[in-house]
């Protein structure tokens, strides 16, 4: 798995920033941003995943002005305190130039980073920038990363364009806490792309609920219990297909299953933290059981009868044959069982009672590093 960054402002980021001069040039100066200790002690966790990286523009550092003398006391102190706590920073990335000399080194300029632009060592576009400042979040842009704006009061985000606010690519934080909380859960969102004879498919899942949305397959009611998984799982769900329906629904309905399988497979990831089970449901005169496992082993049981042969636009018969694929797909233990005279109502129970399941199932405690097995491996 090629290796992200994970780029760190220093001043307002990590520690304060004094508000006179904006050097912390003596340890009397050094005064950490609350709660950035705790949260990246936290993230250390992470470093599989992440090249643990500092980026500082330091004006005039190594001129009378600024003096390294001044400015290595309390910048070690600041080092050992997160050392202390587990987390070491694999590169410190400082630019002493003053910003009327327009370095391309000096952020939101990328002249530091020339080593990882074009590498296919590092995935440039799931790497985060953290930062308090616009040109923080305009590095990100720079480097195709995304960012997250630590702002504290509320007031910087009032500075970001529309298009900035809007963007999936740009988060604002209140605190560290918050900053913490989405590191460990960034890898839950998958995109995959199957293109066979038959079909085309490409299916995003977001497990904690923010990524697209809405469902395009050709066929109206599938679209329709599609979006019951979306709405009522608390994931993000986008799914678009152009299959061969003038052959008929079995190909479009069968491959759509087995990419969203093999997205929330994927998205899953190691499994620590996570709640593993999941839910049964009423709807109107109907009502449905979903039981499901991601225990790693795949077994489907379906007790299910339907009075039509079709419901809309969608045969009954391969509603069946869509969560078994998905099972399968999803290696996970899943039961249902429905009964209910309305076709309609009967079929969208299993999907409500399905999307209740998996979002009970998917739920992980962000900061466990548990796997929910005694076997200790899923």
């Amino acid at each position: 798995m090629k290796k992200r960054l994970l780029i760190i402002d220093r001043d307002g980021t990590i520690i304060e920033e004094p508000p006179v001069d904006y050097q912390v040039d003596s340890l009397e100066k050094l005064e950490f941003v609350p709660g950035a200790i705790t949260a990246l002690s936290r993230t250390a966790e992470l470093a599989d995943r992440y090249l643990f990286m500092m980026a500082s523009n330091q004006d005039g550092l190594g001129t009378a002005s600024f003096p390294e003398e001044t400015f290595h006391p309390a910048h070690n102190k600041m080092l050992r305190t997160l050392e202390g706590e587990g987390f070491k920073f694999d590169r410190q990335l400082i630019d002493p130039s003053m910003p009327e000399e327009n370095s391309p080194n000096r952020k939101p300029g990328t002249g530091m980073f020339g080593e990882f632009i074009g590498n296919p060592e590092y995935n440039l576009e799931e790497s985060v920038v953290i930062g308090d400042r616009l040109t923080d979040v305009k590095l990100a842009e720079n480097l195709g990363c995304r960012a997250i704006l630590l702002d504290r009061t509320g007031e910087t985000r009032k500075a970001l364009s529309e298009e900035q606010q809007n963007s999936d690519r740009i988060r604002v934080a209140d605190s560290w806490g918050k900053i913490a909380e989405w590191l460990r859960v960034d890898s839950r969102c998958v995109t995959i792309q199957r293109k066979t004879r038959e079909t085309d498919i490409r299916v995003t899942v977001d497990l904690d609920g923010r990524g697209p949305h809405g469902a395009d397959t050709g066929l109206k009611f599938f679209d329709h219990m599609l979006d019951q998984i979306d709405h009522h799982s608390g994931c993000s769900l986008r799914v678009e297909c152009k299959g061969d329906l003038e052959v008929d629904e079995h190909h479009t309905m069968e491959d759509t299953a087995i990419v969203i399988g093999q997205a929330v497979f994927q998205a899953l990831g190691d499994k620590r933290g996570l709640a593993r089970y999941g839910f049964a449901l009423p709807m109107d005169e109907c009502r449905a059981m979903v039981l499901l496992d991601f225990g790693g082993r795949a077994d489907f049981i379906w007790d299910v009868e339907f009075t039509r042969e079709y419901v809309g636009d969608t045969p009954t018969e391969m509603f069946s044959h869509f969560f078994k694929s998905l099972c399968h797909a999803m290696n996970c233990n899943l039961q249902i069982s429905a009964s209910g005279e309305n076709n309609h109502h009967l079929i969208e129970a299993v999907f409500k009672g399905f999307a209740r399941a998996l979002g009970m199932a998917v739920k992980r405690d962000v900061f466990s590093g548990e796997l929910p097995s005694s076997k200790g491996k899923l």
